[in-house]
């Protein structure tokens, strides 16, 4: 059967504060380990109004300090922003906190703006090779001796997976062996190429004998399906904003959003968003297993920014109550 998961930016909303999406966040992440879920991802993202997990490490951390047996992971950490060893630290350090339970997804995208991304690096603005920089993370958390430094606390098993939008991510993952997770919640362009460069191309490796693939969709679920798409306008809104140079907090929602875009705004939001479905658990139910048989997804990632936390955890559990039927 295939897992379901969890991925948040921790949503700032409207006149609220960070504290306040952080202990959200917590609620959701207990709410969805009740509900079976696999793992809850966090993003890293910098100078990005409305999102609050910058500080990702700290965030999953948090998450998995409340929680017991959910997997809590980045999806992911931008690698070109940090030294691999100082990764390895950190996720070897919360591997010792909460052992067997840390995921550490990496992508080479910035996670900011140009600008954002040169204050966040420093003076070290240098291209990096993701391929090298996962082969260091690898070495420094299995402590075989490879570099001549020493990532403390030492050996982890901490699971490393490849985040991809397009195909170098796809053939990396398969080159190493490792788990890919694309990102169709956001860029289903290249969705069927990905899968297909993936698929064909793995390679065994220690990590994984077989192909392991997670596909990020956008779920909203409620009573109704005028509910559901009320409770999914935040995300558009906050989505449409961003597009036109205005991120912010994350919006309340409002009737007809969608509708009051023009023609141009509304096809550039929809092919963006394309891999959604929203409605009432059966019709959410009927799209993500049309979408598992048609892409063979070993998982699925959820994506929804939902403005009211109660909302929000109810349609994930009825997100999972959809495919337990």
């Amino acid at each position: 059967m295939t897992s379901l998961s969890v991925l948040d930016l921790v949503m700032i909303g409207e006149g609220k504060e960070l504290a306040d999406s952080l202990q959200d966040a917590l609620r959701l992440a207990r709410h969805v380990e009740w509900n079976g879920y696999q793992r809850y991802w966090v993003a890293e993202h910098h100078n990005m109004p409305g999102i609050g997990s910058a500080a990702t490490s700290l965030v999953i951390s948090h998450l998995a300090a409340g929680t017991a047996t959910l997997r809590i992971g980045s999806g992911g950490i931008m690698l070109p922003n940090h030294s691999p060893l100082v990764v390895a630290e950190q996720f070897g350090t919360l591997d010792s906190l909460y052992p067997g339970r840390i995921d550490l997804g990496v992508g080479r995208a910035p996670g900011a703006d140009s600008a954002t991304s040169h204050a966040v690096r420093g003076a070290n603005t240098a291209a990096r090779d993701l391929a090298e920089d996962v082969a260091l993370l690898q070495g420094y958390l299995s402590d075989d001796g490879s570099q001549s430094i020493r990532a403390i606390p030492g050996r982890r098993d901490v699971p490393i997976w490849i985040l991809g939008s397009g195909i170098y991510g796809a053939h990396l993952a398969a080159a190493m062996g490792l788990p890919f997770a694309f990102a169709s919640h956001f860029a289903p362009q290249l969705l069927w190429q990905a899968v297909a460069a993936y698929r064909q191309n793995f390679k065994p490796s220690e990590h994984l004998a077989r192909p392991y693939l997670t596909l990020g969709v956008n779920a909203f679920a409620a009573e109704t399906r005028e509910e559901a798409a009320f409770l999914a306008s935040s995300h558009f809104q906050w989505v449409a904003n961003l597009h036109s140079g205005n991120p912010g907090p994350l919006p309340k929602p409002v009737d007809g959003f969608v509708e009051s875009l023009s023609e141009s705004a509304r096809y550039r939001l929809m092919q963006e968003l394309s891999c959604i479905a929203i409605g009432t658990k059966i019709e959410v139910g009927n799209w993500l297993r049309k979408f598992i048989e048609e892409t063979g997804a070993d998982e699925l990632m959820i994506d929804a920014r939902i403005f009211d936390v109660a909302a929000r955890c109810r349609s994930y559990e009825l997100v999972a109550a959809s495919l337990a039927q």
